[in-house]
């Protein structure tokens, strides 16, 4: 006696069963590495944008007050290597690394629009 029913076509081992579906468990080491990143990209971005905003504050101030304008700007490349060491530390990377000139750029940008 045959069966009637159809077979089910067989899939590829790389695709997803949908009958079998597999989990991540939380602490697994994919989970750990998105969390990881997300975690990173919000903290770099969220001080990145407070070293944006002393330079938009920076910018405000009348033309002829040149200190306050490189003290906001100095402040600002502060923060932003601040926000490149915060981005190391979370991925338990060096901190002293060339990596930091680059949050000097704020400092930069500020420097070369109100000199």
């Amino acid at each position: 006696m045959t069966d009637d029913l159809p077979q089910a076509p067989r899939r590829a081992r790389h695709l997803m069963d949908p009958n079998a579906p597999q989990r991540d468990t939380i602490n697994s080491a994919g989970t750990t590495r998105v969390q990881k990143w997300v975690m990173s990209t919000l903290v770099v971005t969220t001080i990145l944008h407070l070293a944006g905003g002393l330079l938009v504050a920076a910018w405000f101030i009348e033309p002829d007050q040149t200190a306050p304008r490189v003290g906001l700007s100095v402040i600002a490349g502060a923060f932003g290597v601040l926000a490149v060491a915060a981005g190391l530390a979370i991925h338990k990377r060096p901190l002293v690394t060339p990596w930091l000139l680059l949050g000097l750029l704020p400092m930069v940008v500020g420097l070369v629009l109100f000199v």
